[in-house]
């Protein structure tokens, strides 16, 4: 009977022995608060570095690639504001004028570039007072043209070259022939030329005088063939056929 039965000191004795849990926690915090050092936390691996470098590195090439970007996309936009601001008739005037300036280019450079058998050779003497007559025919142009000596004169129904034909393309396909066989500045050229328009009654003129310029030479045959100077460009308007609006528009067609 004396063993079973406990005092109430050493039951409350025993239970501060032992302390619980929740105890022990409260005084590791209570330690850190007195100014304890902190355990050290591991140092991370080098490994887990390498993919925060890879990140900021394809950061940074996004970035630039944005950058890049941005200025062609503002081209861009400028360019179709500039095409919306346009109106129909004026891009078809530009495209035109694109248009004709690289056949001029065109027509200067084959003009520019003949052959060195053709531009050394001297050209044949005309005795004076000599007239040499051809006809040329481009499409419903006819030109009637007569060579004489002079010095490069060339009029076209009585007026200058450059005053009939104001467009330097048409005066440049007028004087190919002269240019590519040296007679330009040893004879005058006196053209009729009528009918059809414009661009058909240069490509006449040009057809007449190469023509004539073989009376004076027939040796420059075979260079003024070659360029196609000699040969009758058989090209025409198609005719219109009954029933159709032009040679093969139809009318529109309504089914109800």
């Amino acid at each position: 009977m004396a063993d079973d039965e406990k005092t109430p000191d050493e039951t409350t004795e025993g239970s501060e022995a032992t302390p619980t849990g929740p105890v022990a926690g409260e005084d590791s915090s209570s330690s850190q608060a007195a100014g304890e050092e902190p355990t050290p936390t591991p140092p991370v691996d080098e490994a887990s570095e390498v993919p925060a470098e890879t990140a900021e590195a394809e950061a940074t090439a996004d970035e630039q690639t944005s950058e890049e970007a941005e200025p062609e996309a503002a081209e861009e936009a400028a360019v179709e504001a500039e095409a919306r601001e346009l109106s129909a008739e004026e891009r078809a005037r530009l495209e035109a004028e694109e248009e004709e300036k690289a056949r001029r280019e065109a027509a200067l450079s084959g003009a520019d570039e003949p052959d060195a058998e053709t531009a050394s050779r001297a050209p044949a003497r005309m005795e004076s007072g000599a007239r040499y007559l051809a006809t040329g025919k481009r499409k419903r142009s006819i030109a009637r043209v007569t060579l004489l000596p002079g010095d490069g004169k060339i009029e076209v129904n009585k007026r200058s070259l450059e005053e009939f034909f104001p467009r330097p393309l048409h005066q440049t396909m007028a004087r190919q022939p002269l240019a590519v066989s040296g007679y330009e500045g040893n004879v005058d050229v006196r053209v009729r030329v009528h009918g059809g328009g414009i661009s058909g009654q240069a490509g006449a003129v040009r057809h007449g005088i190469a023509r004539a310029l073989t009376e004076i030479d027939p040796e420059l045959r075979g260079d003024l063939k070659r360029r196609g100077f000699l040969t009758r460009d058989a090209r025409v308007k198609e005719r219109r056929k009954a029933g159709f609006k032009k040679a093969r528009k139809k009318p529109q067609f309504s089914k109800r």
